[in-house]
């Protein structure tokens, strides 16, 4: 079987990161963790892959970017770069929900042992108690669409009895004192962002032919936030 080589960008929180993936699996991936570098950063993050793996653009099928909810800025540069990359060598574009490639990532990093009883919400931090959010089932089956949240220590109120909730990502890190003591909700914190957590859903797109038209093409910024009201009692 031939391989088909997909170039990942990930800019959609403070992590600038870039991949390269050979049928769905991960060759070589760059991240670089500081505020700020995603202009000056990316495009060189780019060519270092392609010469560490000694592939050019001519080797590639695709490009793919993380295309939000995230933060503004980051996905303007992620979502610009891959697009210029694709007027410029005529490659498909693959866009990937930001909060789908967390779940799968951190399934991934858990090496899917993730029981039936659980519930995933990864969280992108937008400000102050602000996060962008969804929920995926232990398959990685969306439950609760993509969101812009205001948190509260009531957020999670109607989790249903038997459901865990694991809650992870740049959102989640500032939640942990809310919901230390919580017997159903676990906070993990110092996951990231990665343009590795890409692989396997930009694969499945290329095969399935899921790509975005480059002109008209823009990142999902989700910039609405509505506050919740407080349960009676609390």
């Amino acid at each position: 079987m031939s391989s088909h080589y997909i170039l990942q960008l990930e800019t959609a929180t403070q992590v600038c990161s870039a991949a390269l993936s050979a049928n769905g699996e991960t060759m070589a991936c760059i991240e670089v963790d500081e505020p700020n570098v995603h202009a000056a950063r990316l495009t060189l993050l780019v060519d270092e892959l392609l010469r560490r793996t000694g592939l050019s653009f001519g080797d590639l099928s695709a490009v793919a970017v993380s295309k939000g909810p995230g933060s503004y800025t980051g996905l303007r540069i992620g979502v610009s770069t891959a697009k210029g990359l694709c007027y410029a060598t005529d490659l498909p574009l693959i866009g990937i929900d930001t909060l789908n490639g967390m779940a799968n990532g951190f399934v991934a990093s858990r090496n899917g042992l993730i029981t039936e009883n659980t519930q995933l919400c990864p969280m992108v931090d937008a400000r102050r108690m602000e996060v962008y959010t969804a929920v995926f089932d232990y398959n990685l089956k969306q439950t609760v669409p993509s969101k812009a949240s205001i948190m509260d220590v009531h957020s999670f109120d109607d989790l249903e009895a038997k459901q865990e909730m694991i809650l992870f990502g740049s959102g989640a890190d500032k939640l942990v004192a809310w919901f230390a003591s919580h017997e159903r909700i676990e906070v993990i914190t110092g996951f990231k962002n990665s343009a590795r957590h890409l692989s396997q859903l930009s694969y499945q797109a290329y095969l399935k032919g899921e790509f975005a038209d480059v002109a008209y093409f823009e990142p999902y910024y989700l910039k609405d936030f509505v506050a919740t009201t407080p349960k009676r009692g609390h």
